[in-house]
């Protein structure tokens, strides 16, 4: 199965935000190289905020583009079997953590946004940090930070907010 096949899957089980969802696979089924960064109109992304639900805390990226406060994450790649493993693989290149594992259940959220590239039109996971983790600046970070979940709005936009809202309720 292709990555294409398993991102409409993916979409088609996902049972919230019918109308994101749908403009999703309208997307999909419009543009056929649509997971790729060299669609002009928008391309499928993945990321994954990492939670540490034991110390009630998440990490985040002060993306080095956007200068935001995000969750980890970015563009799919030829090697990624499926969204989740894009997810994953970005959060683990970014956080500098091994060992995460995505929450159950597939993805937590939709969140579609315009970047410097295009409309990213982004599947949004969780991930589980191990015991003990130690993070690791990635040369796409400007900063890396651990937030207790009380801090999350005070730095990052609604769309983190709302992706650890959601990351919380299904814990």
């Amino acid at each position: 199965m292709s990555l294409y096949d398993d991102a409409v899957l993916v979409l088609k089980s996902y049972e919230d935000q019918e109308e994101l969802r749908q403009a999703y696979l309208d997307h999909l089924q419009a543009h056929p190289d649509g997971m790729w960064k060299s669609c002009g109109d928008g391309h499928i992304t993945a990321s994954a905020l990492v939670i540490d639900p034991e110390h009630g805390r998440v990490l985040l990226t002060l993306h080095k583009k956007i200068r935001m406060w995000l969750q980890m994450g970015g563009h799919c790649e030829p090697d990624d079997a499926t969204l989740a493993d894009a997810a994953q693989r970005e959060a683990t290149e970014e956080s500098g953590i091994e060992g995460l594992i995505l929450l159950p259940g597939g993805p937590v959220r939709l969140d579609r946004h315009h970047t410097p590239c295009a409309w990213h039109l982004d599947v949004q996971y969780a991930a589980l940090a191990p015991a003990g983790a130690v993070e690791a600046i990635s040369d796409e970070s400007l900063d890396l930070r651990w937030f207790p979940y009380a801090e999350v709005a005070d730095v990052a936009d609604d769309s983190v907010v709302r992706l650890l809202e959601a990351t919380r309720a299904r814990l």
